[in-house]
């Protein structure tokens, strides 16, 4: 009785790595790393095509091939980038023209509390009625989402 209870949690731990290896696609990812290289191929034998040097950078998981993902980044540039170098942490990238807004509040009159330039990176919380939650090194406040890359579905 005992052997059947532990090949039962065996088999549910095996289901459990094997279902985080196969996460659906497309999603949501960010560069977990300060330097990442983004290859033409699924493989560290493929040339890399791309340096980012940006962690929390958030990107597009479009394919998964073994240890290794298929991403989009907020340029439409898209290549391979070992699962290892990302995380499933949630970012955003401030995009458009101009400074963004960074709110006390999620509402338009709210008080400012910081002018965010475009390309500045933050850790993404909820969005709600077109305001999102940004942590940017410890800063929060909620910014327009329609001045975010990153949020909604992939």
């Amino acid at each position: 009785m005992k052997l059947r209870a532990l090949l039962s949690l065996l088999a549910l731990a095996l289901a459990g790595t094997a279902s985080a290896q196969t996460n659906e696609t497309p999603y949501w990812a960010s560069i977990r790393v300060d330097e990442a290289f983004m290859r033409v191929g699924p493989s560290a034998s493929y040339p890399i095509d791309w340096v980012y040097s940006r962690a929390g950078l958030p990107l597009r998981v479009v394919r998964i091939n073994q240890g290794w993902r298929l991403v989009e980044d907020p340029d439409g540039i898209r290549g391979w980038i070992s699962a290892s170098l990302l995380s499933r942490t949630r970012g955003a990238i401030v995009v458009g023209e101009g400074l963004a807004a960074m709110r006390a509040e999620p509402s338009g009159s709210a008080p400012l509390r910081w002018n965010l330039e475009p390309g500045v990176v933050g850790e993404l919380g909820k969005c709600s009625d077109g305001w999102c939650d940004l942590d940017v090194a410890g800063h929060e406040g909620f910014v327009e989402q329609s001045r975010l890359w990153g949020v909604g579905e992939p």
